[in-house]
Formats: C-alpha cells, sequence, structure tokens
C-alpha cells in the first residue's frame, strides 16, 4: 500500500483537471482526492471521468484553506501531496516521500517548471516574507526594480535547482506534507481566505515550530501557473492578495511592522489605482483601491500584533 495520497482543490478548473489527475494516476497515486469549491463549470463531472479518484462536492466557496483541510482529512496515509489542477507530475514522488520522512521535517516540494520545461525560479522557492520585502511588494518596488537586494533574497536568485536543500517557503502548488506534523501545527489557517499567503503562513509557523522543509529537485511537476486569478475581477484579486499580505503580517509582525507595511499597501495602492485609470479610462481600479485602502486603513489604525479583531475573511 502506497503511503502516500493527493489533494487537489479545485475552482472551475474543467480545462486542467483531467491532465493533473492522469498524472496523478500515471505516477501510481492510488488515494486521490478532489476538493471542489462550487464550481460552475465541468470540473466535477471531468473528475469523475477517473477511476478511484473520491470527490468533494463543496456547495460553497469555502476558500483554498479549508478546502485543503478538508481533503487532507479524508488521506488516511502519513503523506498527502498537495497539487494545483494546473500542475502536471512529473514523477519522483518517492524522493518527496523519503524528503519528507527525515527527522523534524514538515514538508517537502519538487522542482516546478513552466511549459517550457524551464525551472520556476523565484516561484518555487522564496524565503519567508519579512516586513521591507511585503513592502517593497506592496509599494511595486519589486516589479519596478527586480534586481533590489530584498527581492533577490526573497525569490532566493542564485539558488540551485538541482542541489536538494533545507528552504522556507516552498510554493504550495506542490507540496508534500507530512500528517503528524501538519496535525501539530493546526493545519492550514482557514481565516487566509478565499486564497493566498494560507502556505506562506503554515511554513512560517512550521519553522517557529522547529520544523524544517525540504526541497527535492528530482521529484518534477508541469505548472502551467495564474489558474487561480484569471477569471477574478479587479476588485477582488485586489481584495484577496492584499487583504491576505495584510492579515499575514497582523500574525506574525510587530505593530510598528503592521503599519509599515499597511502605509505601504495605501500608497501601493492608490498608484496602481491612477496607473490603472490612466491606462484603460475605467473606474474599475478606483473602485478595487477603495476597497483596499479602506481595509489597509484599518489594519494600519488597530494594529496589535495577531489582534486586529479581524482577518483575511471579514
Amino acid at each position: 500500500m502506497s503511503t502516500y495520497g493527493a489533494v487537489v482543490v479545485t475552482y472551475n478548473s474543467q480545462a486542467e483537471i483531467g491532465r493533473c489527475l492522469d498524472s496523478l494516476i500515471t505516477a501510481g497515486v492510488t488515494d486521490i482526492v478532489v476538493v471542489d469549491n462550487a464550481s460552475t463549470d465541468g470540473t466535477v463531472a471531468e473528475a469523475r471521468s477517473r477511476p478511484g479518484v473520491r470527490i468533494v462536492n463543496n456547495p460553497w466557496n469555502r476558500g483554498f484553506a479549508a478546502a485543503i483541510n478538508q481533503g487532507i482529512s479524508l488521506v488516511q496515509q502519513d503523506f498527502v501531496l498537495l497539487l494545483n489542477p494546473d500542475a502536471e507530475v512529473r514523477g519522483g514522488l518517492d524522493t518527496l516521500v523519503e524528503a519528507c520522512a527525515e527527522p523534524g521535517v514538515a514538508a517537502a516540494a519538487g522542482r516546478l517548471v513552466g511549459p517550457d520545461g524551464q525551472p520556476q525560479t523565484g516561484f518555487m522557492v522564496r524565503r519567508l516574507p519579512k516586513p521591507v520585502t511585503l513592502v517593497f511588494e506592496a509599494l511595486g518596488v519589486n516589479r519596478l526594480w527586480p534586481g533590489n537586494p530584498v527581492n533577490r533574497s526573497y525569490r532566493c536568485c542564485g539558488f540551485d535547482v538541482d542541489r536538494p536543500a533545507d528552504v522556507e517557503q516552498p510554493a504550495g502548488a506542490f507540496l508534500m506534507l507530512r500528517r503528524d506534523a501538519w496535525q501539530a501545527l493546526g493545519g492550514f489557517d482557514e481565516t487566509f481566505y478565499p486564497l493566498w499567503f494560507e502556505d506562506v503562513d503554515l511554513c512560517k509557523r512550521a519553522a517557529e515550530s522547529g520544523y524544517r522543509v525540504r526541497y527535492a529537485p528530482s521529484a518534477v511537476a508541469v505548472h502551467a501557473g495564474g489558474h487561480s486569478v484569471r477569471d477574478l475581477s479587479r476588485l477582488d484579486r485586489w481584495s484577496y492578495w492584499y487583504g491576505t499580505l495584510l492579515w499575514y503580517s497582523a500574525r506574525h509582525f510587530r505593530p510598528m511592522a503592521v503599519r509599515a507595511v499597511s502605509g505601504a499597501v495605501m500608497l501601493g495602492v492608490l498608484l496602481r489605482a491612477i496607473a490603472g485609470f490612466i491606462g484603460s479610462k475605467s473606474g474599475g481600479s478606483i473602485a478595487a483601491a477603495v476597497r483596499v485602502w479602506r481595509m489597509a486603513g484599518r489594519y494600519f489604525w488597530k494594529a496589535e500584533r495577531g489582534a486586529c479583531g479581524f482577518s483575511a475573511a471579514s
């Protein structure tokens, strides 16, 4: 019997889920759970057409973190692979299990490559964000000046993708978890809703609890990327990303750092709204900026470590 199963969370993933599941079946994974967050397309039907795949059909979108927790709770094996629906396994899952089974290891990540076969450097392995990292992200500095020292450190520029290593924050798109560590950490934090930063938060809590995270380059998956955001409006995309970024800051940074990040979000989103308005001549950026501005303002004025009185879901 295999020592691992797999969980795939879907939301309107009809175009991708078939290839994803086929790759898991080809890789020999026999316990596969798909948790669907109320898709309105043919995702569930496509998943059901694969023999042996179990489906959890949520009647509403419970969010990515909650759906992952649902799926992991149904997989009985000691190790659980998390795989995005827009990713396809190409081999090496046993090496992920071996890495994950090392003493003190909570999770292990493999090599993510794009459709062109090139490693997705800067995405598949990063360092845990510091306050200055999120300030630079919110202000757009990392986009305008990608070679700055803060961004190079955060995105692990120069990381050797061919060597196994301890890492801080691998992408959750292709990640093996050890069940007992997931349980000890209390699972994914479902207040990171509906998506983003839930995997960063788990890695942060794992590090604080003394766990390690491993990178195993011989485990490979092809990852298209962008699946989770392609159909989001600008209003929702900004609200979700900035909201979870602010909530992560409130959970893990001191009050002054939370205020710095919040202030950077307020300024950064204003600049993005002005640029968007000038570029598109529409009010979409303005509406999104107003929502984020209000949200960031609440964090700025009520910054208390881990106790702002609200969450990314509120």
